[in-house]
């Protein structure tokens, strides 16, 4: 039993297995008569003072707030560590997905801005279709046998991309009135954490307490919190000496150490305080609305068809290669998968309409149901690429 459920831990879909378990829980709470228990956790309130610093949010911000900023910080690392010695390294191994990347971003814009161009409280939303959640996608990849390594290369770096994306749009679009104070006290603790970083510093505990003070001052300057967790990557160094000389990687102890917290904790707990989607009340007008319509057409429809579009230019261009022992069909259907936009996209939306009630959760049902008709279809068309490979190669024998 202990080798199973070690197996399982260990398995790429378990992140995944998990965040559906944590959102049909979401959804079953919100709609049964447990719903008032489900909505009071959300609203618990969670008080740190000290001295005159004091940080009063509910437990759903503080998920928000603390525990994804926790998520952009292993995002940072990721995308470090990947433009210095990974998959983002090479301009000819960056091209294609970051081409693709860009699709992804634009198109399902377009969709959403096509259905809700004429209202600026809606208009707010326009990022929401934009995400990919590189967990649950990578997730599903792996249930399929024999897909091809420069596929799972492809998504993952697409994804990365995609996740930079996210946090500049998140920088420059979701960002309230500005404390200018906690900006200098922000901007104090990222220059002394690039010295830390250009000195030669090897703690990572003394990175850490400055990561603490950075994550505070952002917090409280209006700049969303989650941007902390990136700059702080940023200054992490990928290689260090320790007391005895012996090289080391801070960045990837780090990534390292909290992944298994990003995979088992915190993105299921995130899924579940927000994926609590309420549905007794909920009319056929509201869920065919404007809204929940741009999102859902813009993560089924428009992420497939900016990925697999712009990259099929790319590679008609010579601009770029498809992904080596691929074919397009395999590349159309990872292109589908880009439309699970799941804990991304959540959070997104959660920036976007504070309210949950603004469109009577039909948004976040939207999300689900984009993510759900992604996952299955992308999976669908993987599953009859392999099969339809395997026959011609024994065809070919």
């Amino acid at each position: 039993m202990k080798q199973k459920i070690y197996t399982f831990l260990k398995s790429d879909s378990a992140g995944g297995i998990l965040l559906i378990f944590a959102t049909l829980l979401a959804l079953l709470l919100v709609n049964s008569p447990f719903s008032d228990i489900y909505t009071s956790i959300l609203h618990v309130p969670v008080e740190v003072r000290i001295g005159a610093l004091h940080i009063d949010k509910t437990l759903h911000h503080w998920v928000s707030d603390g525990l994804m900023a926790i998520f952009f910080l292993v995002i940072g690392l990721e995308v470090k560590r990947e433009i210095l010695e990974g998959h983002l390294s090479s301009f000819s191994q960056v091209i294609l997905p970051a081409i693709a990347a860009i699709g992804g971003i634009i198109v399902p814009a377009l969709i959403y801005t096509l259905f809700n161009g004429g209202d600026p409280t809606a208009m707010r939303g326009w990022a929401i279709p934009t995400a990919t959640d590189i967990a649950f996608a990578l997730g599903i990849l792996s249930l399929l046998p024999r897909v091809p390594v420069s596929l799972k290369i492809f998504l993952m770096a697409l994804a990365i991309i995609d996740d930079l994306g996210a946090i500049i749009i998140i920088a420059l679009f979701y960002t309230t009135e500005l404390s200018m104070l906690s900006i200098y006290v922000a901007s104090t603790s990222l220059i002394v954490l690039i010295l830390f970083n250009r000195l030669g510093f090897s703690k990572k505990s003394i990175f850490f307490m400055a990561g603490l003070v950075l994550w505070v001052s952002v917090l409280k300057s209006g700049v969303h919190a989650t941007i902390a967790g990136v700059l702080f990557a940023l200054t992490i160094p990928l290689s260090a000496k320790d007391e005895t000389k012996k090289d080391f990687s801070p960045l990837k102890e780090i990534e390292h150490g909290l992944h298994p917290w990003i995979t088992f904790f915190i993105l299921p707990m995130f899924a579940f305080v927000n994926a609590g989607v309420d549905m007794r009340n909920l009319s056929a007008d509201e869920a065919l609305g404007n809204v929940p319509l741009g999102i859902a057409l813009g993560l089924f429809l428009g992420k497939q068809l900016g990925v697999f579009g712009l990259s099929w230019l790319a590679i008609k261009l010579k601009i770029a290669s498809m992904p080596r022992d691929s074919s397009w069909l395999m590349l159309y259907g990872v292109s589908v998968l880009t439309g699970i936009g799941f804990t991304m996209s959540l959070f997104v939306d959660s920036l976007a309409f504070v309210d949950d009630r603004l469109f009577a959760y039909a948004d976040k049902l939207a999300i689900l149901l984009g993510t759900l008709i992604s996952a299955i279809f992308g999976y669908i068309i993987l599953k009859f690429a392999i099969l339809q490979k395997e026959h011609n190669e024994k065809k070919s024998l």
